[in-house]
């Protein structure tokens, strides 16, 4: 009988953060298309988005739990409490960052450690609370958010830069230390999407059309289900031999 490979996560379970909107919202609905329950970790449980219902209505369960990703003891508390509440953890996609743009010689002491905080400990210790659930359970998927600025220099940018550059690597490190474990680490890396957080910067015309002009193969400013969609190919079965690469979603922007 010939096999043939599977494109969904049905009946896994898979914590997004940072899902309150843009992509992690995305990211979280196709995984409830594709067929998992979904833990949204979320800065402020108390804002009601109508993700919950949405995702309720594809047929499948849904909780928000509290993860203001620069605080480790909330992360791990968040993971856990997913983890236990569902009975188990299958995917998590580390979808939570910063981007405050800033000329590297005005960057403060406090600007730095924020967004460090966020983007790298934050995904850090998401992914070791995660792995260690996973680690048990012998099996897991975990996606990390890059950004081609890991591999581009985007002006004013330089701190954001790095910390997606350092999500590359940590990537391979973890997909080397847990792959004895059925884990697989992968991670993505988008180009300019249209999200509530790029929105102030893309209504500049000006900045609009460097963008455009820069992703050189389509020319056009990505949209959120498009990185979707790898996100929830590199969870399902489909994906299984694939572990510590960053996948570009760039449009052809580093192509030159």
């Amino acid at each position: 009988m010939t096999v043939l490979p599977r494109f969904d996560v049905a009946g896994q379970v898979a914590l997004v953060t940072g899902a309150a909107r843009g992509l992690g919202r995305a990211i979280a609905l196709a995984l409830a298309a594709a067929g998992a329950d979904v833990a949204l970790g979320l800065r402020d449980v108390r804002v009601d988005n109508g993700l919950v219902g949405e995702i309720e209505a594809l047929g499948r369960r849904a909780r928000p739990f509290a993860m203001d990703m620069s605080t480790v003891d909330e992360v791990t508390a968040g993971v856990r409490a997913a983890a236990d509440h569902f009975g188990r953890l299958d995917i998590l996609v580390n979808n939570a960052g910063i981007a405050p743009g800033n000329p590297a010689e005005a960057v403060t002491e406090a600007d730095f450690d924020r967004t460090v905080a966020v983007n790298l400990k934050g995904t850090f210790f998401a992914s070791q609370a995660a792995g260690r659930v996973m680690i048990a359970q012998g099996y897991g998927r975990i996606i990390n958010i890059g950004s081609q600025a890991g591999f581009v220099a985007l002006p004013g940018e330089s701190v954001y830069c790095l910390t997606k550059a350092a999500i590359s690597h940590l990537t391979r490190c973890l997909a080397v230390e847990w792959g004895q474990y059925g884990i697989c680490v992968n991670a993505v890396a988008p180009t300019f999407v249209h999200t509530p957080g790029t929105e102030p910067y893309l209504a500049d015309p000006a900045h609009r059309a460097d963008v455009v002009a820069r992703i050189a193969a389509l020319h056009r400013i990505g949209e959120p289900v498009e990185v979707a969609g790898v996100v929830v190919f590199l969870a399902s079965p489909a994906a299984s031999l694939i572990t510590g690469e960053t996948i570009l979603i760039d449009g052809g922007w580093t192509a030159r």
